[in-house]
């Protein structure tokens, strides 16, 4: 995901922008947007993204002898 070729432009992840809480980014272009909010300037940022949190591993289908030597 985070290596995508089309990324949807998004203040959220724009390289100009800084987090202000209530889902709101201060541009430095454009002062302060809504996080939906894109412009021309758009520059992609991948720190911008917050990581996917991995499933847990389900290991019901294991019983004790499965993990013995």
């Amino acid at each position: 995901m985070l290596l995508r070729k089309k990324i949807k432009p998004m203040c959220a992840y724009c390289q100009h922008s800084a987090d202000a809480g209530n889902n709101l980014r201060i541009c430095k272009k454009r002062g302060l947007v809504k996080e939906e909010h894109s412009c021309r300037r758009f520059k992609y940022d991948p720190l911008e993204r917050p990581p996917v949190t991995p499933k847990a591993p389900d290991f019901s289908k294991y019983d004790k002898t499965d993990f013995s030597l």
